[in-house]
């Protein structure tokens, strides 16, 4: 079943079929971009993206909403701090 969850986003980054560190690189570039509470959504397929992102997260304070994996592509909204 599709998981039907709607979530507002700001800004959307599709690093679809770059490797690490390039998911992580494309997320940094992206909360310069924004405004505090803004939300990004980011889009990756490299497996250990949730990885990268998610430590990436917690050490700069940024709060992850949401993540969900589907087949190999893994979705993350990120809200910046």
């Amino acid at each position: 079943m599709p998981d039907l969850t709607i979530i507002e986003f700001d800004l959307e980054v599709d690093a679809s079929g770059l490797n690490c560190p390039l998911p992580l690189l494309r997320l940094k570039k992206a909360l310069m971009e924004v405004q505090s509470g803004d939300v990004i959504k980011v889009i990756a397929t490299d497996p250990a993206a949730h990885l990268d992102i998610g430590v990436y997260v917690d050490q700069t304070s940024h709060q992850l909403l949401e993540f969900t994996r589907q087949a190999n592509v893994q979705v993350f909204f990120i809200k910046k701090k």
